[in-house]
Order: C-alpha cells, then sequence, then structure tokens
C-alpha cells in the first residue's frame, strides 16, 4: 500500500516558521517526484514546491525565498521548510507523488499519483 504521510503542523505566530515532514512507504521513493500542494479555506488547491533531487527542484513564485523543499532518500522523506510565515499562509498542506514527472518545474495535480491527507498550519496574526 503506498502512503504518504504528512507531520508537523500545527498554530504558528505570524513570522514564525515550521518544518513540514513527509514520509513515504509502499513505493519505489527514489523513483518518484514529491510535491507539496496547499488549499487554504475558500480556495484552490495551489502548487508549492517539488523536488526529483536537489538539482531539479521547484518553489512557486508565492513562497520563494520563503519556502524551502528537499529530500532525504535515505529516510523516505521530503521536508518543507516554511519560513517568515503570514497568515495567507493558513492551509493545510498537502504531499504527493509523481512517477512521471522529469522537471519539477512542470509539476501538475492531475498527475500525481499519490495523495497524503495534510496536515493544518495556521498562522495568527
Amino acid at each position: 500500500e503506498a502512503q504518504l504521510v504528512e507531520s508537523g503542523g500545527g498554530l504558528v505566530q505570524a513570522g514564525g516558521s515550521v518544518r513540514l515532514t513527509c514520509e513515504a512507504s509502499g513505493f519505489r521513493f527514489d523513483d518518484y517526484a514529491i510535491a507539496w500542494y496547499r488549499q487554504a479555506p475558500g480556495k484552490e488547491r495551489e502548487a508549492i514546491a517539488c523536488i526529483i533531487r536537489p538539482d531539479n527542484s521547484y518553489v512557486a513564485d508565492s513562497v520563494k525565498g520563503r519556502f524551502t523543499i528537499s529530500r532525504d532518500n535515505r529516510k523516505n522523506t521530503v521536508d518543507l521548510q516554511m519560513n517568515s510565515l503570514k497568515p495567507e499562509d493558513t492551509a493545510v498542506y498537502y504531499c504527493a507523488a509523481d512517477s512521471g514527472l522529469i522537471y519539477a518545474e512542470n509539476m501538475m495535480e492531475e498527475t500525481m499519483d499519490f495523495w497524503g491527507k495534510g496536515t493544518l498550519v495556521t498562522v495568527s496574526s
């Protein structure tokens, strides 16, 4: 059973930092791009970041400079480091896996093979 489990969400103050972790199991982790999406209350799901390998990764303009994506194939995990958080970053954050992605910047919600259930990050003002 392929599984992605997000952790690290919670309540944080504006300006603070949170590190989210996506832990994968049940599939060949090294062969998959791992992506982060978020969905804020009342808004559509938004692509945030994707990583295939360190030299093939992507971070959306909306969070570039504040968020960093990394992966550890030894541990089957992908992290999303979120700094300088703003109230508008409040959302459920999801990780997803894609076996066919060649370039991280081409991440597409429709081609993701597996999804986690999400973790809620609430940024207070």
